[in-house]
């Protein structure tokens, strides 16, 4: 009966939550970054490399070398390109630099490089300063930190240090003025491979901390006397001052290498526990108690009101009495009516299918370690060729439902599949891309990796026929009922029945399966820290589909309950409401949580959010479509068996 799948659905979801947890621990505990750890011999060449400038306040990334820091003498710098196609979309591109670091050598007070810089260089600089913009830089791939804060573990007894990605390149003091950090001390961490004396084992990068400095040298072009001065406290700081034409600068730099304990594998620790952990399993527990909560009691509200009906139902034929039918009943003979737009309809299901299984996928790469921050743009990467390859799946799904809904003129499937969404998705990155392009921001795409995603696109051309192709040749999805040749009147609805109401409503439960952990991949995206819980994502995950297929079906449910059988596109359109509560939260963190400044700043972040919106309105519309249209057929079937 309908009430023991149900209750055997419950069920089996309970049993589950027990494994997921386990998951969810195990994965977020167990984490390797990489695969093949760089071995180094003493007084071996270790490289420093710069990645981009990143800013909170105005969210554009600039090249490292688009101010005026020293250069490599012996390399052009302008030529350095993305190692992927993630990288190159994402501004990541790491560029040579100066600095001379050797495994375990230590020095004081080196100087990098003494230059002048004119008017505009101190502009430049104070601009970028007054916007607080940090410099990245990486050591064997793994990115520099800075020191935040210190916390006492009351508990064990022991202070914790809580580190920042990055470093900023100057400050701004309470008076207003502008200070340069010209100076910065490099303390590496360095683990032995093998439990012998230091100079008789190779050993690997694990940690890298950097510390600035502004010092005021007196005579900056003067190598002598920068490193006599840099070894002493620096008791004045270099001043940026708008009115001076000129400043003499020397860039210097001290290399610390420390022993530590920590093994290569656990190297990332310090940048993946920059947010309190505590925090986010309570709010991931708390949110998993009330998701569950409410899942069963719709469940059982749903099974209860479906199994009187069927109840009563089974009493009218044990008796032969026609009986008189109400409800959902009653619409037998339009409930399988095709919908308006069915082309439109069929081709948003079949993308949000296409969206749904790149989704997955994407979160099993991230759960097996594929997906670490070590590998830097693979995820973007990863997710634009599943974007491809997985056309098919929008091509198949489109031509089955167009199918069902009795759909002929398959050219305009076709052509609706292929342009719609990527040209609204496409044309929002391009209006993005030209507004990078004239903020001179290092995420600008090129006309190279336009050329390279153009490609690629293409490929989903004969991906997507193929797909329409094998869906054409298989049979019609069979439907228990045949639609009368009139169609029957709706009555009025209640006001909380009507479309708009109904929608919102039924978006309320799956938002609130996901507002919290939404919380923690925003701040990922435009906070720049690091995301890796993946196991709760993939959890947080199996929630929303789950409740957003069960609210969908009782949305349904009581559509059908007042007569009205037009829910083909309310199913979809109930299940993708949480995208406009998704909207409608970012719109709160925009003002709450960011403090981004001037409106191109302002035009990337909604331009990007709303991006993002509309995957997620895709993908969870097909979420409550499959789901409505399973349950549909369930209950008619059961009803004329």
């Amino acid at each position: 009966t309908m009430m023991g799948i149900i209750q055997g659905r419950v069920s089996l979801l309970l049993a589950c939550l027990v494994v997921l947890l386990h998951v969810t621990y195990v994965t977020s505990v167990w984490y390797i970054p990489g695969a093949y750890p760089q071995h180094f011999d003493n007084e071996e060449p270790v490289y420093l490399k710069v990645d981009k400038l990143t800013s909170e306040h105005t969210q554009i990334p600039l090249s490292y070398y688009d101010l005026p820091f020293c250069r490599p003498t012996n390399i052009d710098v302008e030529t350095a390109d993305a190692d992927n196609l993630g990288e190159a979309l994402t501004g990541e591109i790491k560029q040579p630099t100066n600095y001379e670091i050797l495994m375990k050598v230590n020095s004081q007070c080196s100087v990098l490089c003494n230059t002048t810089l004119t008017k505009a260089q101190i502009a430049e600089f104070r601009l970028r300063i007054q916007e607080d913009y940090k410099a990245n830089w990486l050591i064997d791939n793994l990115p520099a930190a800075t020191r935040k804060a210190t916390e006492h573990n009351t508990a064990k007894n022991e202070e914790t240090i809580i580190y920042e990605s990055g470093f900023s390149i100057g400050r701004k003091d309470r008076a207003g003025k502008i200070y340069l950090y010209n100076h910065v001390s490099l303390i590496i961490k360095y683990h032995p491979i093998e439990e012998v004396d230091d100079d008789k084992t190779k050993k690997t990068v694990v940690g890298f901390e950097v510390e600035p400095s502004s010092f005021a040298y007196t005579r900056p072009n003067d190598s002598a006397s920068v490193q006599k001065e840099c070894a002493i406290p620096a008791s004045t700081y270099l001043y940026l001052p708008a009115e001076a034409e000129s400043i003499n600068v020397a860039f210097t730099y001290t290399v610390k290498w420390e022993k530590s304990s920590t093994p290569w594998v656990s190297r990332w620790d310090i940048y993946l526990t920059m947010t309190d952990n505590q925090i986010h399993w309570f709010a991931i527990i708390n949110s998993i108690i009330v998701v569950l909560f409410l899942t069963i009691m719709v469940a059982m509200i749903l099974a209860r009101a479906l199994h009187k009906d069927f109840l009563n139902l089974r009493e009218m034929q044990d008796k032969d009495e026609p009986g008189e039918e109400f409800g959902w009943k009653m619409v037998h003979g339009d409930v399988f009516r095709p919908p308006i737009n069915p082309a439109l309809l069929a081709v948003s299901v079949g993308t949000g299918v296409q969206y749904l299984s790149i989704t997955v996928v994407v979160m099993a790469f991230a759960l097996v370690g594929l997906l670490s921050p070590d590998n830097r743009g693979v995820l973007i990467e990863s997710f634009l060729y599943l974007l491809v390859f997985m056309s098919c799946f929008c091509g198949y799904f489109s031509a089955r439902n167009y199918k069902l809904f009795n759909g002929s003129n398959w050219k305009k499937l076709v052509l609706l599949g292929l342009f719609l969404y990527p040209s609204i998705l496409g044309s929002i990155f391009i209006v993005l891309n030209i507004v990078l392009w004239e903020e001179h921001g290092s995420s600008e795409v090129k006309i190279t990796t336009l050329l390279e995603m153009s490609f690629w696109f293409l490929l989903t051309i004969p991906l997507s026929l193929a797909g329409t192709f094998f869906a054409y040749k298989k049979p019609k999805t069979e439907v228990p009922l045949k639609v009368h040749q009139i169609p029957r009147q709706i009555p009025d609805q209640e006001w909380y029945l009507k479309p708009a109401v109904s929608i919102l409503i039924g978006g309320i439960l799956p938002f609130g399966a996901i507002f919290i952990e939404l919380y923690f991949i925003m701040s990922s995206i435009w906070l720049h820290l690091f995301y890796y819980l993946f196991g709760f994502l993939f959890l947080v995950l199996i929630f929303l589909v789950v409740t957003c297929a069960e609210i969908s079906i009782v949305m349904c449910y009581f559509q059908l309950c007042s007569e009205d059988y037009n829910w083909w596109w309310r199913s979809f359109l109930t299940s993708g409401a949480p995208a406009f509560y998704m909207f409608l939260y970012s719109v709160f963190y925009y003002f709450s949580r960011l403090s981004i400044i001037g409106f191109a700043s302002g035009l990337l972040y909604f331009g990007y959010t709303l991006m993002m919106c509309t995957f997620f309105f895709l993908l969870t519309g097909a979420i409550g479509y499959y789901a409505c249209l399973w349950f549909v057929i369930k209950i008619y079937s059961e009803k004329f068996e």
